[in-house]
């Protein structure tokens, strides 16, 4: 069966938000400066803490009271307030600096997943559903490379490939444990594999705020950016999962595969 045309408008708005330029590009537009520059300026100790951290955070964030929002799909997300709300905590990152990131990024990240569920619950997903649960997550390996990502594993459904595994077997564990703080192995090992591309784009948030006079306002600025990289991913994200519910995922790729949009 063939998308309608309404379907196919919907596939190349999430099209272009996932191919969208990632988020060190919006950053250094922000800050007039190429990113680069940042990572110059990053303390050695910080760059290299950041894997540690980033899996820190993820694993908080997943094992908190995320999806205690109502399960009311199709409900409008509320992508503003959630702005807000990490707006505030990268203000105060801001300001005590790069020492901050292990406390500000737990907060942070729990804050942009449930922004993340509110975008699933808007596109139709049920909060309760484990597989939804985990595409939560999954959102935060979306717009970012890893370190030894090839050509091949490049792209939207390149990375949901590289992680199917990881989630099938982290929905597994579960679906008979739950989400919990008293992680399974599977869900370790998916937690690794998310932010080691996580890990990426928290290192280019660093790098930005690395800047000088930057500063507890613009800490606030690059953390709206930040968490408006994810709300894009997770839309885009879940309007492709909405469309393979109605047309299986095979129909929705090879449609997706062959969207040609005009950037």
């Amino acid at each position: 069966m063939s998308l309608t045309p309404q379907d196919k408008l919907q596939l190349a708005q999430a099209k272009q938000l996932l191919d969208n330029p990632g988020l060190a590009a919006k950053m250094t537009d922000f800050i007039g400066t190429p990113i680069e520059k940042g990572f110059a300026m990053l303390p050695k100790t910080v760059s290299e803490g950041i894997g540690k951290v980033t899996q820190a955070a993820l694993m908080k964030a997943s094992s908190a009271a995320l999806f205690t929002m109502k399960d009311v799909p199709g409900e409008q997300s509320s992508d503003r307030w959630h702005k807000l709300g990490v707006a505030v905590s990268g203000g105060v990152g801001g300001f005590f600096g790069l020492s901050a990131l292990a406390l500000e990024l737990p907060i942070s990240t729990t804050i942009m997943l449930r922004s993340i569920a509110d975008v699933a619950r808007s596109e139709g997903e049920q909060l309760t559903d484990v597989q939804t649960q985990l595409a939560c997550l999954e959102v935060f390996a979306l717009g970012g490379e890893s370190n030894d990502d090839d050509q091949a594993e490049k792209g939207y459904f390149a990375v949901r490939t590289v992680i199917a595994n990881s989630l099938a077997e982290a929905a597994e564990y579960v679906a008979t444990k739950g989400i919990s703080k008293e992680a399974g192995p599977a869900m370790v090992k998916l937690v690794a594999v998310i932010a080691e591309r996580f890990g990426v784009q928290v290192t280019q948030k660093m790098a930005a705020q690395a800047v000088p006079a930057i500063g507890a306002a613009g800490g606030a600025i690059i953390n709206t950016l930040f968490i408006d990289h994810f709300q894009d991913m997770a839309r885009g994200h879940f309007i492709v999962r909405r469309l393979e519910r109605s047309y299986g995922e095979d129909q929705v790729r090879l449609a997706y595969d062959n969207l040609l949009i005009e950037g």
